[in-house]
């Protein structure tokens, strides 16, 4: 008896020497960082965290739809990015958690300015992970951080978060993550771009009030880290033939006497081909090809419908193409496919960091378009 009460004494002041979880805190005492704004005015960086509690957000069976969620912005500024996220931290009242940060808005100001500095602070907090979507904007960052979804519900389930407009029937840019910025960033003939994010005021109603809701409007282009130029949605909307993973994409096609077709196209494909000329400039050719199935025909045959449809795909792509170069931009890559397949040739061209390309640059661009399907109208015929 008395060997088996020492045995007893013995565990119990054992279990006094071992950690415990005294300085654990629980889940809905902690305050999760899910976007983060960056902007930089007057010599300061300015930070804007959004931050959730997942107890308001999560779904359950018993969860109200339409249901208000709070959003609360963090703000902090500083010389340098970390002194001011440092300068929220002073007064959370509750720890931040920065392994659930999905979304990176970054201000005109900011990327003028250079953000390898952004890219750097971020990359080594432990917390933090390389699939962070990023953006630019013209917007300010309080109504970024603070815009809803539909049907009021949080802003995770926007396309800042989920970037669900790339399935969407016009998605001209793609969202990038931030491990392929920076794998690019400094890529040789890289045309890196961010898709710009704007609110758009106009397009739906809450009952009869106005209501916000996520938008791309174009995108911010890049060359070795810098800035280029910024082009709008319109801009691009020849972008969209070179875009294989662009899974549905409508185009309106003119027709005789005014009238209008439609052909909704999946998964259309762009080949680049540079030619070398005598005198050492470069001609791009383009090949397109694009299947499709008839949304509107207004009667006419599949051979006109193809026929129109491949001469307004080559006009939307010669007409983005002129404005890209007008812009220094490149929305096409053209100099990375040079850079990939001549590079001596890119070299040369690209010597003290020059833009090469001009309007004489794009050379024969060839549509090809198939009609694999009318729908449920079968009166259509060649």
């Amino acid at each position: 008896m008395r060997l088996l009460i020492g045995k007893m004494l013995i565990c119990l002041f054992a279990v006094g020497f071992l950690s415990s979880c005294a300085n654990s805190r629980d889940i809905q005492n902690m305050a999760y960082v899910t976007a983060l704004g960056v902007d930089y005015e007057n010599g300061e960086y300015k930070t804007y965290v959004q931050v959730l509690n997942f107890s308001n957000i999560a779904r359950s069976e018993n969860t109200a739809l339409g249901k208000k969620v709070p959003i609360w912005i963090g703000k902090g500024h500083g010389e340098t990015l970390a002194l001011s996220l440092a300068d929220t931290n002073e007064t959370s009242q509750f720890p931040l958690f920065w392994g659930h940060l999905k979304a990176v808005v970054l201000s005109e100001n900011l990327m003028r300015r250079g953000g390898k500095e952004t890219y750097s602070t971020l990359n080594r907090h432990y917390e933090i992970r390389y699939n962070v979507l990023v953006f630019g904007t013209k917007e300010k960052m309080e109504d970024i951080l603070t815009q809803k979804s539909i049907f009021n519900l949080s802003p995770l389930d926007t396309i800042m978060y989920t970037s669900v407009q790339n399935r969407s029937q016009s998605p001209y840019v793609i969202a990038h993550y931030g491990n392929r910025i920076i794998a690019n960033m400094n890529e040789p003939g890289n045309s890196l771009y961010l898709p710009s994010i704007s609110i758009n005021k106009h397009t739906w109603l809450e009952d009869k009030a106005e209501r916000g809701m996520f938008e791309m409007n174009g995108a911010y282009f890049f060359d070795k880290g810098r800035l280029v130029n910024w082009m709008s949605l319109e801009e691009l909307k020849g972008l969209r033939w070179a875009t294989e993973n662009i899974s549905k994409t409508t185009l309106q096609v003119p027709l005789e006497d005014g009238h209008e077709g439609a052909i909704q196209f999946e998964h259309p494909k762009m080949k680049v081909i540079p030619k070398l000329q005598s005198n050492g400039d470069v001609k791009f050719d383009l090949k397109v090809t694009a299947k499709g199935t008839v949304r509107d025909s207004d009667n006419a045959t599949i051979a006109v419908m193809e026929k129109k449809a491949e001469q307004a795909i080559q006009s939307e792509i010669q007409k983005t193409y002129k404005i890209g170069v007008a812009k220094h931009c490149d929305p096409f890559k053209l100099e990375e496919t040079l850079y990939r397949q001549r590079p001596l040739v890119f070299h040369k061209l690209t010597k003290g960091g020059f833009f090469f390309l001009n309007e004489r640059s794009l050379g024969a661009v060839q549509v090809t378009v198939k009609i694999t399907s009318t729908g449920k109208y079968k009166e259509i015929v060649k």
